[in-house]
């Protein structure tokens, strides 16, 4: 890309004015759209249609007063939402948005810039973002920020490995990682043989790599911390994460960074799965349908229903427990990864060598039966044997059950004496002596009661 500098800082400033106004509109978006679940109006007074109460909520933020904890580490404190936004509108750099177009008297494409390697760039904001995160988490200096940041930490190592799988395979089909060569790639059919027939697929890779498809969808709503994979900022549990500290416009950062990468990961899948700019009919239908800026159209068109499909699941599905997400993690979207990279490979192997359909799905098969044989009987862990003495937690505070029961089993629970249980279901105090009362707190194992002497 050729761009003299004036086109390359007018289309920088188009891209942040675009993605700053989609954020105002998704966020009008969502709360209509789960408003209409909830059969309720959501916001329709400010603008029509309620479409500037996002833009009041902001600009309420923005004379909100911003607190600073003595606590807090003050130079990270502040840089942690600037790397959370710088990240969040750099990885939209290299999203192809349409084809070449004349913009001010010159010839230029509809993106920032792109070069061999540009899915990287995407993953690597992504990754480097969750830095913004851990350290908001740990500057703030509060165990809710702390426990929230280190969430996010697991969170996005787990959830990075299926979405960069989820790639690969993107990569093995196309054998490219510029995303306006993937764009082009895909818009030439995929010929196709069964014996003498023979048939030409559509070239958009959701349909040959539909599990990759899948994959990649469910690992981009993890990697952006929505819901239901929204631990790091669980309100029911941490308060709000990461983001207790903050106020004002380093609030709001996280705010908007969270929802730039929402509409980043939903343009990444649209380039890597949806066949991009490129409109989702054949092009002998209309042939003028891909030239000019009307591809922005169906590029939108086509983010904005993966927008829905965040705010579906948000108003849909409950918080999954931390347990049961790195489970999904690391025990089901990364096996499958692998297992589905085996099969690419292997049917890959089998064109490049010209053999015919049986042999390769006989190459497919046989590497899906080797890798899912290596997890079935992979020798599992060693079962958890709890200690001899109850672990009372650091500080005499309890500590939670380590098999990960919920509720705790009953076990857990200190055994009253007879008179005293006797007591406490008729609703008064036990009659015993005022020393006994005080027990040590439980942690998944019988507690021992404190005599006078101790």
């Amino acid at each position: 890309m050729n761009d003299p500098l004036w086109l390359m800082l007018v289309k920088g400033v188009a891209v942040f004015v675009v993605l700053v106004l989609l954020v105002l509109f998704t966020i009008w978006f969502e709360r209509r759209v789960v408003a209409v679940m909830q059969v309720r109006p959501g916001p329709n007074r400010n603008g029509p249609f309620g479409l500037l109460q996002s833009l009041a909520d902001g600009l309420k933020l923005a004379f909100k007063e911003d607190i600073t904890p003595r606590t807090a580490d003050k130079v990270l404190f502040i840089a942690a939402p600037l790397i959370a936004v710088t990240c969040a509108f750099t990885a939209f750099s290299v999203i192809p948005m349409g084809p070449e177009v004349s913009m001010f008297g010159q010839d230029t494409l509809l993106q920032l810039t792109d070069f061999e390697v540009s899915v990287l760039v995407v993953l690597a904001c992504s990754a480097i973002g969750v830095y913004g995160i851990v350290l908001a988490g740990w500057s703030s200096g509060s165990t809710y920020s702390l426990l929230g940041s280190l969430r996010a930490a697991a969170q996005v190592i787990s959830y990075e490995i299926a979405l960069a799988l989820a790639v690969l395979a993107v990569f093995f089909q196309s054998k490219l990682l510029s995303t306006g060569a993937i764009v082009d790639a895909q818009a030439e059919g995929i010929p196709f043989s069964i014996g003498s027939l023979e048939l030409t697929l559509p070239g958009w890779y959701f349909l040959v790599l539909a599990p990759s498809f899948v994959i990649f969808v469910i690992a981009m709503v993890g990697e952006t911390n929505r819901a239901p994979f929204d631990l790091p900022e669980a309100e029911s549990e941490l308060v709000a994460g990461f983001g207790t500290e903050y106020s004002s416009l380093k609030y709001a950062s996280f705010f908007l960074a969270e929802y730039v990468n929402m509409v980043t990961m939903s343009a990444l899948c649209v380039t890597l799965f949806l066949g991009g700019w490129a409109a989702p009919f054949p092009s002998s239908w209309w042939p003028a349908a891909n030239e000019g800026w009307l591809p922005l159209v169906w590029f939108f068109g086509k983010v904005l229903a993966f927008l829905f499909l965040y705010v579906w699941l948000r108003g849909t599905l409950p918080r999954f427990r931390y347990d049961q997400f790195m489970r999904l993690g690391w025990k089901v979207l990364v096996p499958v990864s692998l297992v589905w990279l085996m099969v690419l490979a292997a049917m890959n192997i089998g064109l490049d060598t010209g053999n015919e359909l049986p042999t390769r799905i006989a190459f497919a098969g046989g590497a899906a039966i080797v890798v899912m044989a290596l997890i079935f009987f992979w020798p599992s862990r060693k079962p958890y044997d709890p200690p001899s003495e109850p672990d009372t937690g650091l500080g005499g505070f309890p500590v939670p059950p380590l098999d990960l029961t919920v509720p705790p089993s009953p076990r857990g629970l200190t055994e009253l004496e007879p008179h005293e249980t006797a007591a406490a279901h008729a609703g008064g105090e036990p009659a015993t002596d005022p020393g006994t009362r005080d027990r040590e707190p439980f942690s998944g194992s019988q507690a021992t009661p404190k005599t006078k002497e101790e």
